[in-house]
């Protein structure tokens, strides 16, 4: 009988979706979103560091581009929600030494290993066990457990765990999703599990495979300023006083100390019956850091929904503002990290969105209020939008739906997209709707192993139970791509991403934006114009966090 009343539901919301069906790429100003771009990827930005002047700026310049759009502040007579942030940059000179029967070992900072902590303060030391857990995921719906034995095994230790799930065999196809990765493979969650555990620290072996990216990522995003949403003082969120990465060659070396096969470990951990392993290793760190307080704002303002009903609900849209701001130099000594594509083009075209809505006449405006979330850090970790999450400036129960957009598409135009979500919840059939309208075809996932659901700020509202979508552009190009263009889309992985080359070039396709843009555009009045709210599958993950929400 619940599948039958979910299957008339869906049905419903797919039938009363109402509103224009056309495309309105027309309606957008392809030169205007190159211009936000240009502006916001500037030297003169800082790369849009939260809590440094280029932020500020970068913050200051959507408020005032949203109200040139007709935006309305989102909290209340501000286009502000301050976030707390605590900050810090580790000294590059602090060395990891790793001591076991063969002798000791000091690992190089940025070469060999970073660190941080989330102790919210300047100096930390650790001097503890080391324990190789695997893969550091404790799964009760795979069966699956890496900390079996007794707590004392990891209270006050220093965890070696692996990035990625678990490996699929051939006896579990399906296991941790196959080829997909899940949130038991993300980084954060490993650091979350082990401080839950009541670890001293937590060290990674970063591999290119099992992270999806190269050492040169890791590096430029943890040698850098870290920040962490402020705790109160009554807090008692469990936190590590080192998070830390190692590179393959450096997890092989100080292993030997103790004479272990990381390999050997590796292929150990991948079998079910994994048990920790003691490794006779002692790690020790005395991490000192700049440390600072500050507000870094998420930009927030809305357009008021046509319908007298429905206008006290809303259509979420995030697009973070911030980026890496000004670190380690690249090779030609630039220390300036843009983030044009990552993530200036999505604002850029959000902002676009905003003004095009509000353009609209009276009969095409959309029946829901459509609010506008432009995220502060989420380069370090999804705190922006975390923090609304957690502080919404709306009732979470009200949001109908959120459209991320992170990175858009300046290549050349497709004839695919992919809305990541799309299929946990309602929502999905309104995508489906808007790639036939445009005879595009829209794909799954195409990388589904490097976990782009985890990865942006969507996720903290599909964690609370909202459903949520953030779209990505395809790659089946009306015209094959060459030059710069291909050299930019076939190595942004190895030579663009988190790095100071992120940059605004001339060769931009405006066009490739604005179809991207646009689509983002359609499936948001879908959402907004549709009867019902629509909601997680019964059968998805977030559907619990979605009946929470709802009180139902």
């Amino acid at each position: 009988m619940k599948t039958r009343i979910f299957a008339i539901q869906f049905s419903i919301i797919v039938l009363c979706t109402a509103g224009i069906a056309q495309d309105l790429s027309s309606r957008f100003n392809s030169t205007g979103i190159i211009e936000r771009v240009k502006r916001l990827s500037a030297d003169e930005f800082e790369g849009r560091g939260p809590g440094t002047a280029g932020g500020r700026l970068a913050a200051q310049y959507i408020a005032d581009e949203l109200k040139k759009a007709g935006v309305k502040p989102g909290n209340g007579n501000s286009y502000f929600q301050n976030v707390k942030l605590v900050g810090v940059k580790a000294d590059p000179n602090t060395g990891l030494v790793v001591s076991g029967r063969s002798g000791s070992e000091t690992l190089k900072f940025a070469d060999e290993f970073v660190a941080t902590t989330s102790a919210q303060k300047a100096d930390v030391s650790v001097n503890a066990e080391m324990v190789f857990v695997g893969y550091g995921v404790d799964a009760p719906n795979f069966n699956w457990n890496d900390y079996s034995g007794p707590a004392e095994d990891y209270r006050g230790k220093v965890l070696l765990i692996l990035v990625n799930d678990p490996p699929a065999t051939d006896q579990e196809p399906n296991l941790f999703g196959g080829k997909a990765l899940t949130y038991y493979g993300r980084w954060t969650y490993k650091y979350e599990e082990a401080a839950r555990r009541g670890a001293a620290g937590v060290i990674l072996i970063h591999t290119t495979e099992s992270a999806g990216y190269g050492w040169n990522v890791v590096r430029t995003s943890n040698g850098n300023w870290r920040y962490e949403i402020a705790r109160s003082a009554g807090d008692k969120t469990p936190f590590l006083n080192i998070k830390s990465w190692v590179t393959y060659d450096a997890a092989k070396k100080m292993l030997g100390l103790g004479g272990l096969n990381v390999d050997n470990l590796i292929a150990s951990a991948k079998k079910r019956g994994f048990k920790p392993v003691k490794t006779g290793l002692n790690v020790k760190i005395d991490l000192k850091s700049e440390f600072q307080t500050f507000d870094s704002p998420n930009v927030v303002g809305k357009i008021e929904g046509s319908d007298r009903q429905l206008r006290n609900e809303y259509v979420l849209f995030t697009s973070h503002w911030d980026h890496l701001g000004v670190g380690e130099p690249d090779a030609n000594g630039d220390r300036v990290y843009n983030g044009a594509y990552d993530n200036a083009s999505g604002v850029a075209s959000v902002i676009e969105i905003a003004d095009v809505i509000g353009k609209m006449k009276k009969d095409e405006k959309p029946k829901r209020s459509i609010f506008f979330l432009f995220p502060t850090a989420e380069e370090q970790g999804l705190l922006g939008a975390e923090y609304f999450a957690e502080n919404p400036l709306v009732p979470l129960n009200k949001i109908s739906g959120n459209v991320n957009i992170d990175g858009v598409n300046f290549f050349g135009r497709t004839r695919d997209f992919s809305a990541l979500g799309g299929e946990r919840s309602d929502i999905g059939p309104m995508v489906e709707s808007v790639a036939n309208e445009r005879k595009m075809e829209l794909e799954g996932d195409m990388r589904p192993e490097q976990g782009f659901f985890f990865r942006s700020d969507h996720f903290p509202f599909a964690k609370v139970g909202v459903p949520a979508i953030s779209l990505r552009h395809g790659d089946n190009f009306i015209t094959p791509l060459a030059g710069e263009a291909l050299s930019f889309f076939r190595d942004y992985n190895a030579k663009y991403y988190h790095q100071p080359s992120d940059e605004y070039r001339d060769w931009w396709d405006s066009s490739a934006m604005v179809q991207n843009a646009e689509l983002g555009l359609a499936i948001a009045l879908k959402i907004a114009n549709t009867n019902g709210m629509p909601r997680y599958k019964q059968s998805d993950e977030f559907a619990a966090a979605d009946k929470k929400r709802m009180g139902r």
